[in-house]
């Protein structure tokens, strides 16, 4: 299921694409909103717990262990 996600924060992304060309920076502007499929977990950092997600775009590429407080849920 796609979400519409809004970020908080502006952000340097890597970019899962093609296996051709696997990797990419993006810069995310605050206050892009984008539409998802989101994958939450929680990874072990060394200040604690903190909740991430897997992002998956309608285009095929994806970023990974994005924190959950640099975007927000639109609908």
């Amino acid at each position: 299921m796609f979400h519409s996600i809004e970020f908080r924060v502006a952000i340097l992304v890597d970019l899962e694409t093609t296996p051709a060309n696997w990797l990419e920076q993006l810069l995310i502007l605050q206050g892009t909103r984008l539409q998802a499929q989101v994958q939450p977990y929680v990874v072990e950092t060394g200040q604690g717990p903190v909740e991430v997600a897997d992002l998956f775009f309608g285009d095929g590429t994806a970023t990974r262990g994005l924190p959950l407080a640099f975007f927000s849920f639109v609908d």
